[in-house]
C-alpha cells in the first residue's frame, strides 16, 4: 500500500487543485454560498433541540442540548457529506476516468477534503455556541485532531471501497442515503451513549462512528479521556478497512475505463 500512497503524494498538487475547483463549483451561482456548510448542521441542531429537549426530554448529563447535539452533528455531517459526494465521484467524472491517467483515488479524496472545508466553516458556529452557553473547555480538547484523523481514515476507506463498487453496480447510489440514515440512528447523535444498555455496548461499539462520536463528547464536553480500548478498536477497524479497500480500489481501477 506504500506504493499507492507514494503515487498519491506525488499527485498532491493535482489533489489540491481538484479540491479547490470542487469547492468553488459546489457554491458557484449560489445565493448563500459557503453559508450552506453552516445551515445544514445548524438547522438539524435547532430541530433536534426543540424535539428532544422540549417535547421529549433526552438526558444530556447536564450539557445544554444545542451544544450536546452540535458536538455530534459536526463530525457526523462531515462523515455523511463526504460519503455522499465521494462515492459517486468516479461515475460523476467518467470522462476523466476513461481518458486521462492519474491516481483515481484523488476524486473521492478531494470530495472528502471539500467536505472537510465545510466542516471547518461550520466549526465557527460551534465556537459561538460554546461562548453563548459559557461552556468550559479543558485540555483534553487537544485530542480532537487524533479522533478526527481516525474518522478521515474510516471515511477514505469506505469511499474507496464503495466508489469502486458503484462503477460496477450503480445500485449503490440508492443504498447510500438509506444506509446513512440508518447509520445515523445507530450512532449516539440525538441521544447519549448512557441510554444504551451496558450489556449491549460492546456490540454497539462495533460501529466505529459510535466510538468516535462518544470520544468527541468525552474530550470536548466532559473534559475526560476517551475510552482508549474502544477508540483503539475503531482505529484498528478503520486501518484494516483501508488496507483492504485501497488494494481493491487499485485493482478495480484497471477496469474502470472499460466499464464507464
Amino acid at each position: 500500500m506504500s506504493v499507492f500512497l507514494t503515487e498519491l503524494y506525488g499527485a498532491r498538487e493535482l489533489l489540491f487543485t481538484w479540491t479547490m475547483r470542487d469547492f468553488k463549483v459546489r457554491y458557484s451561482q449560489s445565493l448563500l454560498g459557503a453559508a450552506w456548510a453552516i445551515l445544514q448542521p445548524l438547522s438539524l441542531m435547532v430541530i433536534f433541540s426543540v424535539i428532544f429537549s422540549v417535547f421529549i426530554k433526552v438526558p444530556t448529563d447536564g450539557v445544554p442540548y444545542p451544544v450536546f447535539a452540535y458536538t455530534a452533528l459536526l463530525p457526523w455531517t462531515l462523515f455523511a457529506n463526504s460519503l455522499s459526494t465521494a462515492i459517486p465521484s468516479l461515475v460523476t467524472n467518467m470522462s476523466l476516468v476513461s481518458k486521462i491517467h492519474f491516481p483515481r483515488e484523488i476524486l473521492p479524496l478531494s470530495a472528502i477534503l471539500v467536505s472537510f472545508i465545510d466542516f471547518l466553516i461550520a466549526c465557527s458556529v460551534y465556537v459561538i455556541l460554546l461562548i453563548f452557553f459559557q461552556y468550559p473547555i479543558g485540555p483534553t480538547v487537544l485530542l480532537v485532531p487524533l479522533v478526527l484523523f481516525i474518522q478521515i481514515i474510516l471515511t477514505f476507506a469506505l469511499s474507496l471501497m464503495a466508489s469502486a463498487f458503484m462503477v460496477f453496480y450503480r445500485d449503490v447510489r440508492f443504498v447510500i442515503p438509506l444506509a446513512l440514515q440508518l447509520w445515523m440512528y445507530a450512532t449516539p447523535i440525538i441521544y447519549p451513549i448512557t441510554v444504551v444498555p451496558e450489556w449491549l455496548r460492546p456490540f454497539y461499539y462495533l460501529n466505529p462512528m459510535a466510538v468516535l462520536i462518544t470520544a468527541y463528547r468525552d474530550i470536548i464536553l466532559h473534559n475526560q479521556m476517551p475510552n482508549w480500548t474502544y477508540l483503539g478498536l475503531a482505529t484498528l477497524l478503520s486501518g484494516l478497512l483501508l488496507v483492504v479497500a485501497y488494494p481493491y480500489f487499485k485493482q478495480a481501477e484497471r477496469k474502470f475505463a472499460d466499464l464507464i
